[in-house]
């Protein structure tokens, strides 16, 4: 890119928006470049700013995710990072019974729904989801069920599309992606009186991203490879610094917008632990009263598997059963957390010390993106081998903000 004396680019007006990031924070507005049109078109709703930054970010990483796996994709976003995404793999009965879909009709797009949203529940709570294929009425009575501002996809069949104008009174936010919106090259932000402007980040993430293997083991099977490029473009589009672990084709874990790499493993991995508990005997077995609403089973569960309840949130945990559970101990915990195998992890950057293996290895983790560069790779590498871990090297970074 020359560096131009002068650069000179000329906005159109969409719409005001209610506030910005804050109530305080008025005006505020979208507009589009001229002539360049707008990457997509309100069917319904009034979408605020941090929908719009939702789901402007969500749907590029659905569109990747179909694009470069073939599969319906969905995503699940929470201030500007996914709480969770996920590709069409069919889901096992125990699945359907844990995220209690059982019986249901699970079309591709809604099976990508379905683990999107059940990454992270208690995180997806309130969020902004996106589809990478038309949303059918299959895939529009799972959304009715859920607490969640608003949706974006390529399109609605005219059932779903009047299921989803009915929620939140009407105001559900609903939004048609324009499939053909091609971005600008050079994006700009405007920061404090400044003006920064890049080239965007415009990786192609797909089987051929991942350039070399590091380690001794070598394998590495198609579905391993499908779960690397599902947390690896989920990365792409977190706030960092960021690492992201799936498996089968939906992400189990994000770790967003740490300082430190490690306190990113660890704060994904946690989100993997309580994903996996939530199959253990013990969760899928709690007796709740029938009068006991989704949500509160979903956050139920979550208090259940972390266990660290003060006085009173245990006496109101404890009203929702027809009967106590006994409780589930540590040892419990360790002893299904080690049943988890086959997981992937992918990190925006390079892992700069081997305390980052050391903690995914607590999780299942048996492959390994990142790519590279750091003055220990050989130590890093060495503890992947002694984990029995395949690390694949990338093309290059991810970092976002």
């Amino acid at each position: 890119m020359a560096e131009p004396s002068n650069v000179v680019r000329e906005y159109v007006f969409d719409r005001s928006l209610k506030y910005g990031c804050n109530p305080h924070q008025s005006p505020a507005m979208t507009m589009h470049i001229k002539d360049a049109g707008a990457p997509f078109e309100v069917l319904n709703g009034n979408p605020g700013y941090i929908n719009l930054l939702d789901a402007l970010n969500s749907w590029q990483l659905v569109k990747e995710l179909k694009e470069a796996t073939g599969l319906p994709a969905a995503a699940s976003f929470k201030h500007v990072s996914p709480a969770g995404a996920a590709v069409a793999v069919p889901l096992s009965e125990e699945e359907k019974v844990i995220y209690e879909v059982a019986g249901k009709s699970l079309t591709p797009q809604a099976v990508a729904y379905v683990r999107a949203r059940n990454a992270d529940p208690m995180c997806s709570f309130g969020d902004f989801c996106a589809l990478s294929d038309e949303v059918d009425e299959a895939t529009a009575l799972f959304i009715k069920l859920e607490v969640t501002d608003g949706i974006i996809a390529p399109g609605y069949t005219p059932a779903a599309l009047e299921i989803l104008k009915q929620k939140k009174k009407g105001a559900y936010v609903v939004l048609k992606a324009n499939i053909d919106f091609q971005p600008p090259e050079i994006e700009y932000r405007e920061v404090f009186g400044m003006v920064l402007a890049q080239k965007r980040n415009d990786s192609k993430i797909d089987k051929s991203w991942f350039i070399d293997t590091l380690t001794a083991k070598k394998d590495v099977s198609e579905e391993a490879y499908r779960d690397l490029i599902v947390c690896s473009i989920a990365v792409k589009y977190t706030q960092s610094n960021t690492v992201g672990y799936a498996k089968n084709g939906q992400v189990i874990g994000m770790g967003a917008g740490q300082q430190s790499r490690v306190d990113c493993t660890k704060l994904a991995g946690n989100k993997v632990k309580t994903w996996w508990m939530r199959q253990h005997p013990k969760v899928k077995s709690l007796p709740f009263k029938s009068d006991v609403k989704r949500t509160d089973r979903v956050n139920a569960r979550v208090r259940y598997i972390e266990g660290d309840m003060t006085a009173y949130e245990l006496k109101a945990w404890s009203d929702l059963f027809t009967t106590q559970p006994e409780p589930l101990t540590e040892q419990e915990k360790q002893d299904f957390l080690r049943t988890l195998t086959g997981v992937a992890i992918s990190s925006d950057a390079f892992f700069p010390f081997r305390d980052s293996i050391d903690q995914a290895s607590k999780y299942g983790v048996s492959y390994v993106g990142q790519p590279a560069g750091s003055i220990a790779d050989a130590e890093v590498i060495a503890a992947c081998d002694e984990y029995g871990m395949t690390m694949l090297k990338t093309k290059n970074r991810l970092f976002h903000h």
